[in-house]
């Protein structure tokens, strides 16, 4: 493990932040220790469908080291940022939308505005988990030089023989007739029974589904849309930074093909594959969260290659 996974978390100071896209006010959430000016690695998380930031990046389990990915990070040195996308946890929500993966990339954007202005950088990591790697690998493929590594987590490319969204199908006419669903603590549970039971701590999903539904009742419909019916989003052709694809041994939302094929076509070498065993679908609430933290840590911190030919 890296050099400073013993430091204290108690270290690690927070801020929170809002910028805005237009007139909409979005929300975003900072960690670092000492200071966050002249870090080496400035690092964006970006959430998925079924819940806002900090349920996911910063969750707080009694008696669980590191539960908070964002704190793990800061600890290695990071200055660590998440953001809740518009319609989610404390961004603005009222606009009339379903807030699709394209009004997710937009959101990317302000964000990215926002923190290169205020500590005064060009470029950052970004890591995107389900929907977040789509909204972040379409920020990324249309703002190249604004993202130096991308990691995509539970990503899928066509949703060719994708046993989640298969089931989800059956209810698009619902989602399309419906800006938002309702969530509840049921729903945030079904997430880890419906890949591979056993994967995730009682404790750690109990605390995760009471975080998020803390925040939201409801969720956008907009990602489920994209998702069952316009996919794909992306171009792997067009994403031009190194790359990491991060697949959990039993996350049904996209095949192990379907995901291959997308990184094949990665037009830059540096680029990584990982299937993280013991894992479905939410890496960082799994038992095995620590292995999801050092793949994703040893990517963005690997030398640069000195010689490409």
């Amino acid at each position: 493990m890296s050099k400073n996974l013993n430091l204290d978390e108690n270290k690690v100071i927070g801020i929170e932040h809002w910028t805005y896209k237009e007139n909409i006010r979005l929300f975003l959430w900072e960690k670092f220790i000492s200071s966050p000016l002249n870090k080496k690695h400035t690092l964006l998380f970006i959430h998925g469908s079924s819940m806002a930031s900090q349920p996911t990046f910063d969750l707080h389990v009694e008696d669980r080291p590191y539960s908070s990915a964002m704190n793990w990070f800061a600890l290695q040195g990071f200055d660590v940022w998440c953001l809740d996308m518009e319609g989610y946890g404390h961004s603005d929500k009222d606009r009339d939308s379903n807030f699709d993966i394209s009004n997710g990339a937009n959101d990317i954007a302000a964000a990215c505005d926002y923190i290169f202005e205020l500590r005064c950088i060009d470029n950052l990591y970004m890591y995107g988990i389900s929907s977040g790697a789509l909204r972040a690998s379409l920020f990324a493929q249309n703002n190249p030089s604004k993202v130096s590594r991308l990691a995509l987590d539970a990503m899928v490319w066509t949703g060719k023989d994708s046993p989640t969204l298969e089931n989800r199908r059956k209810k698009l006419p619902e989602f399309i007739r419906s800006n938002r669903r309702k969530i509840d603590y049921d729903f945030v549970r079904s997430i880890f029974l419906r890949d591979h039971e056993g994967s995730a701590e009682n404790s750690v999903i109990d605390s995760f589904a009471r975080a998020i539904c803390a925040l939201d009742d409801s969720i956008p419909n907009g990602t489920y849309v994209d998702m069952c019916k316009n996919l794909p989003i992306v171009n792997p052709e067009n994403i031009t930074m190194p790359t990491l694809i991060m697949r959990g041994q039993w996350d049904g939302i996209a095949s192990m093909d379907d995901l291959l094929d997308f990184f094949r076509l990665l037009p830059n070498p540096d680029k990584q594959f990982k299937v993280m065993p013991g894992i479905s679908h939410a890496s960082f609430q799994q038992k095995n969260y620590l292995l999801a933290y050092q793949i994703l840590y040893h990517f963005l911190t690997q030398p640069e290659p000195v010689f490409t030919g």
